[in-house]
């Protein structure tokens, strides 16, 4: 399993590069311009992807990070990947550490950190655990960036009559409970988040973060179809048979270099 993860993030981290706001990007920028060294926690790192983004873009020439994930798979590669990028005058040190962030219970990740940071995460948790990482942020006295919050839209061209029943059952599925505090957040995460920061002081801004996959992301867009109409069939067995047939047909708008699909994110800062 995480390797078919490992493999979906290699897939995703060119658009999840593309897509995030530079703007927001510009503000963190602007808020730690005077922070070297530079200490920062990415949880839920995956294979490290938000690191290598934020690396070069950083002010800070001394970087101290610590890399969070359950998968010492993952985690793995995180040590290979990411030393490819430490180059120039930068001094980068990644740090890693296998724990599981169901409970968010351990206060020591946060402590002394100037950054926290995360991508593709806060749908997958609940709005509990929300508020407890808002806490722990302020506590720390830490500025957030959280990247590539899924959001409940997407549409998908050609259109097909069942577009919307996917996309709703999916959405539905999305709220099922990822072992991170409870029920998802899922498609209102950010605006869950934002409540959360605010209720302990934070100022936040959001900013579009939209995949838009042609065809030259036809891998892409296969997993992302067979992903809608797994979810989709969990959550109404009885659709399988409308949902199949959905996915044939999409996968043929793929194949034959017409599909195009755009998928809703936002990307959340707070400070």
């Amino acid at each position: 399993m995480d390797d078919a993860l490992a493999h979906w993030l290699a897939l995703r981290e060119p658009i999840d590069f593309t897509s995030r706001s530079d703007t927001l990007t510009r503000r963190l920028v602007e808020r730690l311009s005077t922070v070297d060294p530079l200490r920062a926690l990415d949880l839920g790192t995956g294979t490290g992807s938000n690191i290598r983004y934020l690396i070069e873009r950083l002010p800070a020439a001394r970087q101290q990070w610590l890399a969070i994930d359950r998968s010492d798979t993952l985690l793995d590669r995180v040590r290979r990947l990411t030393s490819a990028t430490h180059q120039g005058d930068r001094h980068v040190q990644v740090d890693t550490r296998r724990l599981d962030l169901g409970a968010l219970d351990d206060p020591s990740i946060f402590a002394d950190q100037h950054l926290v940071t995360a991508a593709a995460l806060l749908d997958l948790v609940s709005a509990s655990w929300l508020q407890t990482l808002a806490g722990h942020c302020r506590r720390a006295g830490a500025i957030a960036l959280f990247t590539i919050v899924y959001n409940g839209e997407s549409t998908s061209s050609p259109r097909e009559p069942e577009d919307d029943l996917v996309l709703e059952l999916f959405n539905r599925h999305q709220h099922r409970d990822k072992g991170l505090g409870g029920p998802a957040a899922g498609p209102e995460a950010t605006e869950a988040a934002v409540h959360a920061f605010a209720d302990v002081g934070y100022e936040t801004e959001t900013a579009r973060s939209d995949w838009a996959l042609g065809p030259q992301h036809a891998a892409v867009q296969r997993e992302l179809i067979e992903g809608w109409a797994f979810a989709a069939k969990e959550t109404d067995a009885s659709a399988a048979s409308v949902i199949d047939d959905w996915r044939t047909r999409r996968l043929q708008h793929v194949e034959a270099g017409r599909s195009h699909i755009i998928v809703g994110h936002f990307d959340l800062a707070a400070w």
